[in-house]
């Protein structure tokens, strides 16, 4: 699984989602925070995208020479260290890898000589948007929705999310089949 190794922008403001719940002062700010982040979490597993460009960083095995990260869109590649079989790294210099990203975000790594790695430690920057007003209107709105759904639903109800936030989701959704590898 990639992991950030920054937490990122939010696509929401705490102003935003705190008016959309009609909220008053700032008593309740961090567990709105908290909200927004996790619907923008939610949002960024149901769309298989990241939606502000920030770093991020993996393991991932190397298979006949390549490797392709599991983050998308990926805007970048970053270094790449070979893991070798001993416990010791190798870090590769550009010249030393190709890297093709497609239209869909997805990006596969073709190591020159990766002598006995089976592994590599791969640094990237991935994301749709340079910042929150980049993001597409219709996500940061089913982040607001998921948001009030989340604030709604902190009491114990058990209703499902409004059938409105995967809609407004669905166009950026990307799936793939399998690992690809």
């Amino acid at each position: 699984m990639a992991e950030s190794l920054l937490p990122g922008e939010a696509p929401v403001s705490l102003n935003e989602a705190r008016s959309w719940l009609r909220l008053g002062a700032t008593v309740d700010d961090a567990v709105v925070a908290g909200l927004v982040r996790a619907a923008t979490n939610i949002c960024e597993a149901f769309i298989g995208q990241w939606l502000i460009v920030r770093a991020g960083e993996e393991i991932l095995p190397l298979v006949a020479g390549t490797f392709q990260p599991t983050a998308r869109p990926i805007v970048a590649i970053d270094a790449v260290d070979l893991l070798l079989p001993d416990g010791g790294a190798e870090t590769l210099g550009t010249g030393d890898y190709r890297t093709i990203i497609g239209r869909d975000g997805t990006a596969r790594v073709t190591i020159g000589d990766p002598g006995g790695a089976a592994r590599v430690r791969a640094a990237y920057r991935a994301g749709m948007a340079d910042g929150a007003n980049a993001v597409p209107e219709a996500i940061r709105q089913g982040i607001i929705r998921m948001t009030q759904h989340l604030h709604d639903a902190r009491d114990g109800t058990g209703a499902a999310p409004p059938a409105a936030i995967a809609a407004l989701w669905q166009p950026w959704r990307r799936l793939t089949l399998g690992s690809g590898r």
